[in-house]
């Protein structure tokens, strides 16, 4: 098997495929959670640092709609 290419059982694939799932993205979540799982949480803090400072215009920009407008819904909160 080539890097990068993935097996999968074609009568599995055909079955998930006839209910709706979406076996793709299944495979992309597993390998996420078991990299995650794999990794130090030094090497999960970089990865998180690095992402919020890729990040950072973005966040700050829902931060500041946030003072602006408020939460949404917040209006309707009854308690």
């Amino acid at each position: 098997m080539g890097k990068g290419e993935l097996k999968i059982d074609p009568e599995l694939l055909a079955e998930a495929e006839a209910v709706g799932v979406a076996a793709s993205r299944i495979a992309e979540d597993a390998i996420r959670r078991e990299m995650l799982r794999r990794m130090s949480p030094a090497e999960i803090e970089a990865r998180a640092a690095k992402w919020a400072a890729e990040n950072a215009v973005a966040i700050q920009a829902h931060r500041e709609r946030i003072v602006r407008y408020g939460v949404f819904g917040e209006d309707l909160r009854t308690w």
